[in-house]
């Protein structure tokens, strides 16, 4: 008789995982659907309720990299001080 209730627990979690196997492949259709099609700045704009403010900066003119590496430099020869 224990032998009936663990092979329905074990058909119950087989029934369980395929379900999910399923969902998970639908879900992440979704998922890299939605991530095409999004409209970043608009995204943006409603995360931090600004109109019109990211369009108004000018470009940036450069990556940043080289002030990146100057503070490393900095940062770097400040260790090795005693």
């Amino acid at each position: 008789m224990s032998g009936q209730p663990a092979s329905q627990d074990r058909e119950l979690l087989r029934l369980w995982v395929d379900t999910w196997r399923r969902a998970g492949a639908e879900l992440d259709e979704i998922r890299r659907h939605e991530i095409e099609t999004a409209d970043t700045q608009q995204a943006v704009r409603q995360m931090f309720g600004t109109e019109g403010s990211l369009d108004s900066s000018p470009p940036r003119t450069t990556s940043g990299l080289v002030e990146q590496q100057a503070f490393f430099a900095r940062f770097r020869t400040a260790k090795m001080r005693p």
